[in-house]
């Protein structure tokens, strides 16, 4: 069952999704040669618990940090901790947050210093699959539109989207209904209605869609050690353009104008 929300309940959502944007505009703004992901990790906490919320992924099934930073192979659920940025890498940084009940959770990849021309594309690419789900996501359409809207975007550039990881409903928890593919499946999934929440999450590689995970459990990488980009937002559907509960206009992603980029 993929529930609808109140209005009272996205006005919450939307809070809480406003406490992640600042949190990853934060930590973006800190990405430089030198610095350790738990340095940035331990801003992230602080800052989630001074807004008033809680950082959901910390001991989600374990999950031993507050957020996921995954540095360039990496694609998700990278474990922050003693490892020092280096020029040239991508740096992906997904927050969540639980705030008064409700979820909040998104994600973008930004660059450590200097990057090559390979991975800019990649991160613009990946950008620009986001907002093309997003444009695609409105009440009336099928889920099978926001999928291919990603593969499409991603695979024109001769990128491969991940299979292995999905975007999802979001609400009370962190993961419901519905799973949302990153590619077509062929499959139609669910038709889209004005009130449903989602976290839509386009995760992009250089190289193979094949995933490895290491031996900590979490840290999924790209099986053949190209980079891999990730961008992140939760919307609500509406009959017209979808509300993008974590927008922010201080660092602008996946939002639907730059669809026509």
């Amino acid at each position: 069952m993929i529930a609808l929300r109140t209005e009272r309940e996205i006005a919450i959502l939307r809070q809480a999704n406003q406490i992640v944007a600042e949190v990853l505009v934060a930590m973006a703004d800190k990405v430089a040669p030198g610095v350790t992901t738990g340095d940035l990790d331990a801003l992230a906490e602080c800052m989630i618990r001074e807004m008033g919320a809680a950082p959901s992924f910390l001991g989600y099934r374990g999950y031993p940090k507050a957020t996921c930073i995954s540095v360039d192979e990496e694609i998700v659920h990278g474990i922050p901790g003693p490892k020092q940025l280096k020029e040239g890498q991508l740096v992906s940084i997904d927050v969540g947050v639980v705030f008064k009940g409700y979820q909040g959770d998104a994600a973008l990849t930004v660059p450590c210093g200097d990057i090559d021309r390979e991975r800019q594309r990649l991160m613009e690419t990946t950008d620009r699959a986001l907002a093309a789900a997003i444009g695609a996501a409105r009440a009336g359409r099928y889920l099978q539109e926001v999928s291919r809207a990603i593969q499409t975007t991603s695979e024109n550039e001769g990128f491969a989207v991940v299979r292995a990881f999905v975007g999802h409903g979001i609400g009370t928890d962190m993961h419901e209904d519905p799973q949302i593919p990153n590619y077509d499946t062929g499959e139609r999934g669910p038709r889209l209605k004005s009130g449903m929440v989602l976290a839509i999450e386009p995760m992009v590689n250089a190289g193979t869609h094949e995933v490895r995970v290491l031996s900590d459990a979490w840290t999924a990488v790209t099986a053949d050690g190209r980079p891999s980009a990730h961008f992140e937002h939760s919307i609500v559907v509406r009959d017209k353009e979808p509300g993008v509960l974590s927008a922010t206009p201080k660092r602008v992603w996946g939002q639907v104008a730059h669809a026509a980029r």
